[in-house]
């Protein structure tokens, strides 16, 4: 089965690839198809999620998958959340995940308060139209750190601190990261939830 990824981030494909390819089915990445990106105008992972599915199903006539993802910061209310990808150009810095970490890091000098979760939502749809979209919802919840850690993964991988392996998401091999990672728990629920319904 195709599916069109309502994304282009090669981190999220990478790791959605690795996830999903037991189902037998390929993500084909929407550039790949000439997609431009969805507007993302919502304050929630799952309203943006279903945005950038529903566009990219119109727009390929495939089933479609998108993935809104963000770093929810205690101390923050919950922020950065859906502005995580812009997160560094609040501060004056380009968009970018080495940028990003050294905002976090800057803006959390002198918290004493380091929780933190990774939040990940997939939206899944058969069509653009489709009444019913799968959604699952996984989160990882640690402490950041006051430095990078580690040196796999993408974007906040190397601050988040994950107390039940007493190492950060970056220091972990791509095989246990995916295993426990908010992307990669919301991939399982996915794939179960694509097997019952579809």
């Amino acid at each position: 089965m195709k599916i069109v990824l309502a994304s282009n981030n090669q981190g999220k494909l990478a790791e959605l690839q690795a996830l999903f390819a037991p189902l037998g089915v390929e993500l084909l990445r929407q550039s790949q198809l000439g997609i431009p990106e969805a507007e993302e105008p919502f304050r929630t992972f799952v309203e943006n999620a279903l945005a950038k599915a529903r566009h990219a199903a119109r727009a390929s006539g495939l089933p479609a998958l998108a993935d809104d993802a963000g770093l929810c910061v205690d101390a923050f209310g919950g922020l950065p959340g859906v502005d995580t990808a812009f997160y560094a150009t609040q501060f004056g810095y380009e968009k970018g995940d080495a940028n990003n970490v050294r905002a976090l890091l800057e803006q959390m000098q002198g918290v004493e308060d380091r929780r933190a979760a990774l939040v990940s939502t997939l939206v899944a749809l058969r069509s653009a139209d489709d009444p019913e979209p799968l959604i699952a919802v996984g989160r990882a919840p640690g402490l950041i750190t006051r430095e990078p850690v580690g040196g796999n993964g993408f974007g906040f991988d190397p601050v988040m601190f994950i107390p039940a392996f007493g190492k950060t998401f970056a220091q972990l091999d791509p095989q246990m990261k995916n295993t426990h990672s908010h992307r990669g728990q919301a991939a399982r629920q996915m794939l179960a939830l694509m097997r019952q319904r579809w």
